[in-house]
């Protein structure tokens, strides 16, 4: 080996073992993995005003992690229930956005925005004098059930390698893909408020995955023959958390300043509505080195505990299981 060489290999060494030393004194700065990441769920309550990503971005300094990510956004106007997932809870992201929301809103009754909220320029006028309370009540509940639904242009979808919103602001209108939504509930939660030509009145909704409530909000309105749009929005349940136990983000910064974690919420949490099934301790093993496991379920999908912790995410292959995902990596006694 030539000195060059040598010395080169030298310098690996010893950076690497300052690296580590570094990492180790300083607890892996922010921004930075290290070797006792957190794990867990947080159940955030989003103020008016910043996006999903501000608060994933907001996280990340407070609690020094980087595998940090949200379990469906909100718009920035929006407020309430974020599910955040932190450390290993991430990989459970996919199945907590599955589960249904609740949101309580405001919808308006007489003009209709560029946005489909508050937010958005006036489009279109269509004056209300009067409205029967019977009448929005019967063309709400012909809304529950599965439906189809048209994402908004303002909005994240994406079209030919584009999101929608990104063609809206250009000024350009494109085919947009319809989609089948699950309305579980829409009721009116207050009486008809009748002022300015405008129609008012709040409501709640339990819908899932892929819910537009703006667009919903229009398409009440275009059944009662009348521009419409959603003027308050606020999710009070998301991934089984509500907006009761939330924190801001000012409260979780101020528990991390006392080395208080018991806003974290164990990975179970993400099970959401996944079939469950207990295995034995053979069973875990076989989980932990993926191999395939023969069970008695007929689900597609299920999350496979022992003890009441996540041992893995198992998908159904013909007979057997396979593990999707692995999340314990020592069997409990």
């Amino acid at each position: 080996m030539s000195k060059i060489s040598s010395h080169f290999l030298r310098l690996i060494a010893n950076f690497i073992g300052i690296s580590k030393s570094y990492r180790t004194a300083h607890k892996c700065g922010p921004l930075c993995y290290n070797e006792n990441m957190i794990s867990g769920i947080i159940n955030v309550k989003k103020e008016a005003g910043m996006t999903s990503h501000d608060v994933v971005f907001k996280l990340r300094k407070i609690l020094q992690e980087k595998k940090i990510g949200h379990g469906g956004t909100l718009d920035p106007d929006v407020t309430g229930v974020l599910p955040i997932a932190v450390g290993k809870a991430t990989r459970m992201i996919e199945y907590m956005q599955e589960e249904g929301k609740i949101y309580e809103g405001e919808i308006t009754l007489g003009y209709s925005t560029m946005t489909e909220d508050a937010s958005g320029d006036i489009v279109e006028r269509t004056p209300v004098l009067d409205i029967a309370e019977q009448a929005v009540d019967e063309a709400m509940a012909s809304f529950v059930g599965t439906i189809t639904q048209i994402p908004p242009m303002y909005s994240a979808v994406k079209v030919k390698g584009r999101k929608l919103y990104e063609y809206a602001r250009a000024g350009e209108e494109v085919e947009r893909p319809q989609r089948q939504i699950d309305i579980y509930s829409f009721e009116r939660t207050s009486p008809i408020e009748l002022a300015d030509d405008c129609v008012r009145f709040t409501f709640r909704v339990r819908c899932g995955k892929g819910t537009y409530v703006r667009t919903l909000s229009v398409d009440l309105g275009a059944k009662l023959g009348y521009a419409s749009h959603m003027s308050k929005l606020e999710r009070t349940g998301s991934a089984g958390m509500s907006l009761a136990e939330a924190l801001t983000i000012e409260e979780i910064a101020d528990k991390v300043s006392q080395n208080d974690y018991s806003f974290l919420r164990p990975i179970e949490q993400g099970i959401g509505d996944l079939p469950v099934l207990e295995l034995t301790v053979d069973q875990v093993t076989e989980a932990r080195y993926g191999r395939f496991i023969a069970l008695d379920s007929q689900a597609e999908l299920l999350a496979g505990l022992h003890k009441e912790k996540l041992v893995a995410i198992l998908e159904k292959r013909d007979q057997v299981y396979k593990p999707r995902k692995v999340f314990l990596e020592e069997v409990l006694a």
